[in-house]
């Protein structure tokens, strides 16, 4: 029997997606919470001061989040259709979406340097970048999935920057967790990497999309 996909079902999708998302973005702050309800007579400089690695990693994994959201919610905006492979690649991107607020109270509550903890907590971003770009290549793959104006600026270079990099940073962090998590800030780069992997696979002429 022929599997019929209709323009709700990639709704409901997307729509899925948002709210798991939503949710473990919202968990972030929950260990912040529970912290706030002992504040009793403290004042809130020494809240402030105790919990400060707790609220870095908080900020951080809200703008990690974040960032992989819109990600994602650009290359869906350009899907008219979707397959099977879509859906379970969808899903293990959600897999790394909802064990990132588990991964950052890992890293709130360590001491720091610790190279399993960082390991965890990139492994983990590493996955859904990985996610991210499997994605994309079925949907590469498979043009007729994308509206007409995506088809035309494909790009099949798209996420091998920085999921590369994300690996790299991985191994870095593990090998020298004295940097703690500085080495994300190596991602920075994934804009001229992805532009020198455009220029390799598609020419001079082309323009990075």
């Amino acid at each position: 029997m022929a599997v019929i996909r209709t323009e709700r079902g990639l709704d409901r999708l997307v729509n899925f997606s948002d709210a798991t998302v939503a949710i473990a973005i919202t968990l972030l702050i929950l260990p912040l919470v529970d912290q706030a309800s002992k504040l009793g007579g403290k004042s809130f400089g020494d809240f402030l001061a105790e919990n400060g690695w707790e609220i870095f990693a908080f900020v951080i994994s809200f703008a990690v989040i974040a960032r992989f959201w819109v990600v994602h919610h650009r290359m869906f905006e350009s899907v008219r259709d979707y397959n099977s492979w879509v859906v379970w690649f969808n899903f293990l991107w959600l897999l790394a979406i909802v064990a990132i607020p588990f991964s950052a109270n890992v890293l709130a509550e360590s001491d720091g340097q610790r190279a399993e903890v960082y390991a965890l907590y990139i492994g983990d971003m590493l996955v859904a970048t990985i996610a991210t770009r499997l994605i994309a290549e079925v949907l590469y793959r498979n043009p007729e999935l994308l509206t007409e104006e995506a088809r035309a600026q494909i790009d099949r270079t798209n996420g091998i920057a920085e999921a590369s990099i994300m690996a790299v940073a991985l191994v870095l962090a593990v090998l020298f967790p004295s940097i703690n998590l500085f080495w994300l800030f190596l991602l920075f780069l994934s804009g001229p990497v992805h532009a020198l992997l455009h220029r390799l696979v598609y020419g001079p002429s082309q323009t990075t999309a």
